[in-house]
């Protein structure tokens, strides 16, 4: 880089490269690909090289086998590093100067800011799973409230940053590099508690706030089990002649590897997008569908589902110019298509219970973590529901909540959830919302407030593509808190809502027929993966305790060792985390969210083990945040640094 810190690539060309002959893939991401995402890297790029194409994957600067520190996500020096990156790509002898981005998660995050920056010799960008806000539609906060991802996070990115480099690569000095790295070691979730309204730092790196258009096209790929599927549409509305977007009904993902399924061939469908943007071949690509999304349907609720009910459609054109919007207006517990006057105000519960029903804390779709029957939670929620449907509703796009509410301390919180309600009353969750009603709608101004005066808000649902069937009935569940996904509130405050003053507006597709565009399932790419063994794959675990007392309830996950040795290198790599929610029924400030993650790395006579922890506790005045970091090499502890802050809660 233009500093001197070097940064380590992996580079697979194809076997006929010559001088200037080929297009570049380029993903640039701070997760290992030495060992932490080894098996993901090869089966994307080995299959580009394949089709031609050199394919370079790069660790982030402060990261695996790259120098330099990194101090927080999406920094300055980040996206500089990607723009001379790319320049580095497209002037080396076997580039023809066409070079393309692509990445998942963070990656396709940083390809949407890269592409925004317009570096010349980038074409065409693949954003997988990515956010265009790092507030809303990130794993911080939902709605103003604080996630309890966040603290996950906290403990698990300082944990990979501070993994050692791999002598193999960079020789002698690859100590030197881990110890600056350990020196330098940061705790960036201090930083994600402090700023708890959508201020410019959250705004940084969040390309919906820019205004700008993109100059390259832009292909978006989301799954609706994974909330980060809202940049898909917020994309192509920000930017409808440059986007074109892909959803599914997997979480957060790379498609060919989808649960739930079905997945689809994501290298065939990056291929043929790459070959028409980096190589000029007419495949028709610029007219595709601007959007083409799996529609859900109702599946019986469970953890686990193997494949989604539902099918495929496109939108050849966006925004649709048949959408339509129904209305739903609140009366006497019922969701109808004509209101009613009544001044009969309605107690929305705050029971610390509700949640337990939601699956995975997080949104992301884990494997064994969706969403279960919401009877439970329903039963301590203020509901309202339709009659039974006589004709099918398909809903595409952001359902939104208008909400008349009343409350007696000036922070409170509420979850509202869109649910289906099977004939035998099985209910499944369709959409979660959560609001922080301290803030603003625009979740950047604190909210006015005066004691028990009726407040409205406007609640904007993740985006959705789903269908309810004939015979079923669409229901709004709304509570007061939602543990332990979402931090509560600091106080229980009295909220009453007035139904009269409450709408809800659901963006109707009359007609979505099926597709026949060929969505390619996805295929075995085994052959494409370097030699590996898994050692140990063991499932997640979770529970949720009550203690005797009804007074205790505890949510707990463990992600028991799992384990991946790569012969060619000689290095064992393993990964595991604990997780343990507590909070006493009676008491909204006894809340505590504690994890540990742990990375083991075994070369040759060397093994280290590398643990990172974070918990976070709050009074009515202060979250209190904590982490540590602990570095052992065969057994004996070389690093420990412990980091502890008590950060003003401002709006709740």
């Amino acid at each position: 880089m233009s500093d001197g810190v070097h940064l380590s690539a992996r580079i697979w060309l194809p076997s006929h490269v010559g001088i200037n002959s080929v297009a570049a893939i380029l993903e640039y991401i701070p997760y290992r690909k030495r060992d932490m995402v080894r098996v993901r890297d090869e089966r994307n790029h080995v299959y580009f090289a394949q089709q031609g194409y050199a394919s370079v994957r790069v660790d982030m600067r402060g990261s695996g086998d790259s120098g330099g520190h990194m101090e927080d996500m999406y920094g300055i020096r980040e996206l500089s590093d990607a723009k001379e990156v790319i320049e580095w790509i497209a002037a080396q002898h076997w580039c023809n100067g066409q070079v393309g981005m692509m990445g998942t998660s963070w990656g396709g995050t940083s390809s949407l800011q890269t592409a925004i920056e317009k570096p010349a010799a980038l074409k065409a960008i693949i954003a997988v799973c990515a956010t265009d806000n790092r507030f809303e539609d990130d794993i911080h906060y939902m709605g103003g409230c604080v996630l309890t991802d966040t603290v996950e996070w906290a403990a698990t990115l300082p944990a990979i940053l501070a993994s050692p480099p791999d002598p193999e690569n960079l020789g002698e000095k690859w100590r030197e590099i881990w110890m600056q790295r350990l020196e330098k070691a940061q705790f960036p979730g201090e930083n994600w508690l402090s700023h708890q309204i959508f201020d410019d730092y959250w705004q940084n790196g969040s390309v919906s706030q820019t205004g700008k258009r993109y100059e390259c096209p832009v292909l978006l790929v989301g799954g609706w089990r994974d909330r980060y599927s809202n940049t898909v549409i917020n994309c192509l509305n920000q930017d409808p002649s440059n986007c074109w977007g892909i959803i599914g009904p997997w979480g957060h993902h790379y498609p060919d590897q989808a649960s739930p399924g079905p997945g689809i061939s994501f290298q065939k469908v990056a291929t043929r997008w790459w070959n028409h943007w980096l190589n000029g071949v007419e495949n028709g690509v610029p007219k595709d569908p601007k959007l083409t999304v799996w529609v859900s349907s109702y599946d019986e609720p469970q953890d686990r589902v193997e494949k989604s009910s539902g099918f495929w459609t496109v939108q050849q054109d966006w925004p649709c110019p048949e959408s339509k919007t129904q209305s739903y207006y609140f009366v006497d517990r019922s969701l109808r298509s004509d209101p009613a006057d009544s001044n009969l105000a309605e107690i929305i519960p705050v029971d610390l219970t509700v949640g337990m029903a939601a699956g995975d804390t997080g949104y992301f779709g884990r494997a064994g973590g969706l969403p279960l029957d919401q009877q439970v939670d329903d039963e301590r929620s203020l509901v309202f529901e339709t009659n039974t449907i006589a004709e099918p509703i398909v809903l595409l796009g952001s359902a939104q909540l208008e909400l008349s509410i009343a409350r007696d301390q000036r922070n409170a919180q509420i979850s509202v959830r869109i649910c289906d309600v099977a004939p035998d009353n099985k209910v499944a969750q369709v959409s979660l919302a959560i609001r922080n009603l301290a803030l603003g709608d625009d979740l950047k101004t604190p909210f006015e407030y005066s004691e028990n005066d009726v407040s409205k808000y406007m609640i904007n649902f993740p985006n959705k593509a789903y269908r309810f069937e004939v015979g079923h009935r669409l229901r709004i569940s709304i509570s007061g808190s939602y543990w332990p996904l979402v931090w509560p509130s600091p106080g229980l405050s009295r909220l009453k809502l007035y139904p009269d003053r409450c709408s809800l507006f659901i963006p109707i597709f009359p007609s979505v027929p099926a597709t026949d565009r060929n969505m390619s399932e996805a295929e075995s790419l085994d052959s494409l993966i370097d030699n590996h063994i898994v050692v140990a794959d063991p499932e997640l675990e979770r529970r949720i305790e009550i203690d005797p007392t009804g007074q205790t309830r505890s949510d707990v996950w463990k992600q028991p060792k799992k384990v991946m040795r790569f012969p060619n290198i000689g290095l064992d790599f393993g990964f595991e985390s604990d997780a343990c929610h507590t909070i006493r029924l009676d008491s909204i400030t006894s809340a505590r969210s504690k994890f540990v993650h742990r990375l083991h790395f075994s070369q040759d006579s060397r093994i280290v083990e590398v643990i990172g922890t974070a918990e976070l506790s709050s009074n009515e005045e202060l979250f209190r945040l904590s982490g540590s970091l602990d570095v052992k090499e065969n057994e004996s502890l070389i690093f420990s640094r412990k980091w502890n802050s008590d950060i003003p809660r401002k709006y709740g």
